[in-house]
């Protein structure tokens, strides 16, 4: 394969101490031929010299040099090239640009950082004898929109078709397509150009996006993402002056304050100065303590905690030798775990008619620790426990109810 092809003596290449070879000042022929012959030798014969092994690296260096040059390279910026393009900050990669930016290649404009995240104006409003189809999923960098003509409507060119793409100004490229109708089927007529004017957009951000057409005449909307609010106008007008209405909104992170540190409890979270929206944290309670409200909460939209839940103690109940009703069920205060209930839990408790021997209920609420005693109760004495218990308020019959009115 190689057999009409000799190889340069090593005599006619001198050796250049710490120099670096380029990989391009090799022909490809050469690079394949030591590739193919020396890397064989070197493989075969460790003792070969480092002469050798360096040739088979320069090979190796200059095949890949060649496999680069075969890619489509991005065109070099030209100042003056860009049309109406607004041409972001150049890069020649990915670390050159800031945040959430990629060194993208960005038609006229080369290698710049464009956000790919960012999208232009859609959908747009309703041309003059044509129509307007997005091919790509969403409006976003590089997307590609598809400007047909009506039947019997072509454009300049004389096509009916063009496409435009989205650059990283956020703007449609080339200029808006007019199409003019052909008389008779014919020729085109000569088209009248309507050189596009606009507004300029805000500039990127990656809390603000903008929904609309630019152009004179033209509306758009401002959003903000989540977790932020609009500061401005949210609707905006490009005059005739290619000025703006009014001044292009921003928007403003939305945050809560730390939560309040609850009593006789503990909150689970990370202490930060400043939660995001939709951020939580947990609460718990001590031993022997209710927790009054929600165990999570979360930071709303509006800079605030969805709840601020607290600690409750639990209340002892203010009867000893009368039965109350707890739950639903009947029971003796000694019965009760440590003879209290739970912050929130009814108690009812049963009085002595004033004048009929007979009982009627009144409930009371405990409330962070307090349980009050109903006015119309009165505890039995000792000897009353002890020697008549079926005489307790809480055991004979209930009233009538005509006897309560």
């Amino acid at each position: 394969m190689y057999g009409d092809f000799t190889p340069p003596s090593p005599s006619h290449h001198p050796k250049t101490p710490s120099s670096r070879l380029s990989p391009i000042s090799i022909p490809p022929l050469l690079s394949r031929y030591l590739f193919h012959n020396l890397c064989c030798e070197c493989q075969g014969k460790m003792e070969r010299s480092l002469l050798v092994a360096l040739l088979c690296v320069w090979a190796l260096s200059s095949l890949s040099a060649a496999s680069v040059d075969a890619k489509e390279q991005c065109p070099e910026r030209i100042l003056g090239n860009e049309r109406r393009q607004t041409c972001p900050k150049k890069c020649q990669q990915d670390k050159d640009c800031g945040n959430k930016r990629q060194c993208l290649c960005d038609g006229q404009c080369g290698l710049s950082c464009v956000a790919p995240g960012r999208t232009c104006p859609w959908p747009l409003p309703p041309g003059n004898n044509f129509d307007l189809a997005l091919l790509s999923p969403s409006p976003s960098f590089s997307a590609l929109l598809e400007v047909r003509c009506k039947s019997g409507f072509t454009m300049q060119n004389g096509l009916d078709t063009t496409i435009r793409r989205c650059q990283g100004d956020r703007q449609w490229s080339g200029d808006e397509p007019v199409c003019t109708a052909s008389p008779g089927g014919g020729l085109a007529a000569e088209p009248v150009l309507v050189p596009e004017v606009s507004c300029s957009l805000p500039d990127d951000d990656d809390l603000l996006s903008v929904q609309g057409n630019a152009t004179v005449g033209s509306t758009i909307q401002y959003q903000c993402a989540p977790g932020s609010v609009l500061i401005g106008n949210s609707e905006n007008i490009c005059d005739e002056n290619q000025m703006w209405q009014y001044p292009h909104p921003f928007c403003r992170r939305v945050v809560c304050p730390p939560p309040k540190e609850v009593e006789r409890g503990h909150l689970v979270a990370v202490q930060r100065t400043e939660y995001e929206v939709g951020g939580t944290i947990y609460y718990l309670c001590k031993k022997n303590f209710l927790l009054d409200g929600p165990n999570q909460v979360t930071c709303l939209p509006n800079g605030t905690w969805s709840a601020e839940p607290a600690c409750r103690a639990r209340c002892p109940v203010p009867a000893q030798r009368s039965r109350v009703i707890v739950g639903g069920v009947k029971r003796w205060p000694y019965d009760l775990t440590d003879g209290v209930v739970a912050h929130g839990e009814n108690v009812t408790f049963f009085c002595k008619h004033p004048e009929k021997l007979c009982s009627f209920t009144a409930t009371e609420v405990c409330v962070d620790g307090q349980l009050m005693q109903p006015s119309c109760y009165l505890d039995p004495t000792w000897l009353q426990f002890k020697l008549f218990p079926h005489r307790l308020v809480s055991e004979i019959n209930p009233c009538d109810p005509a006897d309560l009115q």
